[in-house]
């Protein structure tokens, strides 16, 4: 039996003119490729008329639309060991981790690979069962193709604390990049807002009336087409480091989805951005010290730097 269910509303004054699968997106909460979709199977009307995506709707048009069914409530991940998955750290409150590339912090809608979350459970890790099932523990992310240090909650008020300490920006997080060209001035800071990207619903870019977002860097070495870069969050925006560089015209070398040059990435042997989360510090929810954690870089990532130190 179906449980889906059929919406009839005006459409507002604010978002007169806009495409209609934008529309949808903004009143219902879909991804703009859902509400496509629903659009193109014809389940969407304006005033009674069927639409294509690239119609433009008019303030105070009768826009009705049959939803797509609820999903189903998450669950938490079966447990599932992961591949290269280090844990550098573990205590009653905490356990910190070493993430490679090609993992996720947790599953979504849209990733079905290994999860950082079902990788501790595997390795016989009780984790928090604060946050969504699907994400228990989970107080802060990596994208999946960067790799390096994640603190996860162990204990109930480990994630309470560790999720003011973030939200407070009170977590010193420190990564290493590597960026196309040379940054001027080579010490400064990026402060500069990111928005969703209005054209992909994947990217993220800096945009007017986005979230505050600040990220200091330090140029640590330069070479012919690159320079090797010491970064550290203030904010933490989905891709910021990412978004920032690519906004100043030096995206993470390797970075594709934000405009690096691939001919550099091949021949460096990157499938992914040379961007990798090294030291991680903040006050320990159990004992109320400070501590800090470090990692190398992941082989591939040093086989680059070295290539490009002109020593492999």
């Amino acid at each position: 039996m179906s449980n889906r269910e059929s919406r009839e509303v005006l459409v507002p004054d604010g978002l007169d003119g806009l495409r209609i699968d934008q529309v949808i997106s903004r009143l219902f909460g879909l991804s703009r490729t859902v509400a496509a979709e629903l659009v193109s199977a014809g389940e969407v009307t304006v005033d009674g008329q069927e639409c294509m995506k690239s119609t433009r709707v008019a303030a105070g048009g009768q826009l009705s639309v049959l939803l797509p069914e609820p999903p189903k409530p998450a669950s938490a991940p079966e447990p599932e060991l992961v591949e290269g998955l280090a844990v550098i750290y573990s205590d009653d409150d905490i356990a910190v981790v070493d993430k490679p590339v090609g993992v996720a912090a947790h599953s979504s809608p849209g990733w079905n690979g290994p999860t950082v979350v079902a990788g501790l459970a595997a390795a016989g890790h009780r984790i928090s069962v604060h946050g969504p099932p699907e994400r228990q523990g989970i107080v802060h992310r990596l994208d999946v193709g960067t790799s390096g240090l994640m603190a996860v909650a162990k204990s109930e008020r480990a994630y309470s604390a560790l999720k003011r300490a973030f939200k407070q920006r009170e977590v010193d997080k420190r990564y290493r990049t590597v960026i196309q060209g040379h940054p001027d001035p080579l010490r400064g800071t990026i402060d500069a807002p990111i928005a969703r990207h209005p054209g992909h619903d994947f990217k993220f870019a800096v945009r007017a009336g986005g979230r505050a977002s600040i990220t200091h860097y330090d140029t640590l070495e330069a070479f012919p087409a690159a320079s090797l870069l010491d970064v550290q969050l203030e904010t933490g925006r989905t891709h910021q480091i990412r978004v920032h560089f690519s906004a100043l015209r030096h995206p993470c070398v390797g970075d594709l989805i934000y405009g690096a040059d691939p001919t550099l990435a091949s021949k460096l042997g990157l499938t992914r951005q040379w961007l990798h989360a090294y030291r991680l510090g903040f006050i320990h929810p159990g004992t109320a010290k400070p501590v800090e954690f470090r990692c190398e870089d992941p082989p591939d990532l040093a086989h680059a730097l070295r290539v490009l130190r002109g020593l492999d």
